[in-house]
């Protein structure tokens, strides 16, 4: 017999710039603790809730500088809590505290090792490594 599908639990949020409001919310990770992390696209920010959709904080903002983005297209969490968020626009991938404090950046356009072509997609396993889906190639750090 087949497993049974998941039932619906619960939702959250609505349009808008408020906390706890998306303008594109399209990418969601969530860590050890449940917390869930939003990357909200039209926003530049990530927002973070807990599991069951509580708005607990946010960071982010248009631009070029640390801790800003142009299109976070991307999030993801390691087992430490710090989470990635894969700046598209700004061909990046950033690293912050679970509470959004700025820790590291890297990435630039190219088609060399650590470069970037089109990077989408985010991923981080149990050792901290990070994967980046960029284009036809997968690339990984650690």
């Amino acid at each position: 017999m087949p497993e049974q599908p998941p039932s619906f639990l619960t939702k959250w949020g609505s349009i808008g710039q408020g906390d706890g409001q998306f303008d594109r919310s399209v990418a969601v990770a969530v860590d050890s603790s449940g917390n869930v992390y939003v990357a909200d696209l039209n926003n530049s920010r990530i927002q973070k809730f807990t599991t069951n959709g509580n708005f607990l904080t946010k960071w982010g903002s248009f631009g070029l500088g640390d801790g800003q983005f142009q299109d976070p297209v991307a999030v993801a969490v390691d087992s430490s809590g710090n989470v990635y968020a894969l700046d598209v626009l700004n061909i990046r991938i950033q690293k912050f505290t679970a509470n959004g404090t700025f820790l590291t950046k890297w990435g630039s356009q190219g088609v060399a090792d650590g470069q970037f072509q089109d990077p989408v997609g985010l991923a981080v396993d149990s050792s901290g490594n990070v994967f980046v889906a960029d284009f036809n190639r997968i690339q990984k750090f650690g």
